[in-house]
């Protein structure tokens, strides 16, 4: 398990608190962009939310069941296409680690496979950079500010030196 410590990982934090990608203040604004996605991961409830709005459904999508730490429930989700991990806020989990990388296994079938994460999946982001192909695009929420777009072949280097940073347990 990796883990983000308040004191000792305050840099990180930080790092983590800016767009790692393109920034859409409104998700209209990137509909052209997502369309366009060769591969498309959806990290968080707001985004795979919004996705499934303009009937536009990730490869995977990634939630928690809470948008802002309120509850939220994805009525558009086939129960056959879900899998689950448990990850505390703060960490990535081995658990989380394998369950992106069998969501990643199982995508190319043409469904949306959804990982519904016990705990926290805002760090998942991370290990889905490091772990898909560089045509990846993965979309999360920034909160309060919008929609973040960005390409895996531009974040790999950065993704691995955030995670170089966590503490490893």
């Amino acid at each position: 398990m990796l883990r983000l410590d308040a004191e000792l990982n305050k840099d990180t934090i930080s790092k983590l608190k800016k767009p790692l990608g393109k920034l859409y203040p409104h998700f209209e604004d990137a509909i052209e962009e997502i369309k366009s996605s060769e591969f498309l991961i959806s990290v968080g409830d707001a985004t795979f939310n919004n996705l499934t709005k303009y009937e536009l459904y990730p490869d995977i999508g990634i939630i928690d069941n809470l948008i802002q730490r309120k509850n939220h429930n994805h009525e558009v989700i086939k129960a056959e296409n879900i899998l689950k991990a448990k990850n505390p806020a703060g960490t990535i989990t081995d658990d989380l680690w394998e369950t992106i990388g069998q969501a990643m296994k199982l995508s190319g079938d043409g469904n949306c496979h959804v990982i519904e994460v016990d705990g926290e999946e805002d760090l998942a982001v991370l290990p889905c950079i490091l772990m898909a192909s560089d045509e990846t695009t993965i979309l999360y929420g920034q909160p309060n500010e919008g929609l973040v777009l960005l390409k895996v072949c531009d974040a790999k280097d950065y993704a691995q030196n955030l995670i170089d940073t966590f503490i490893k347990e």
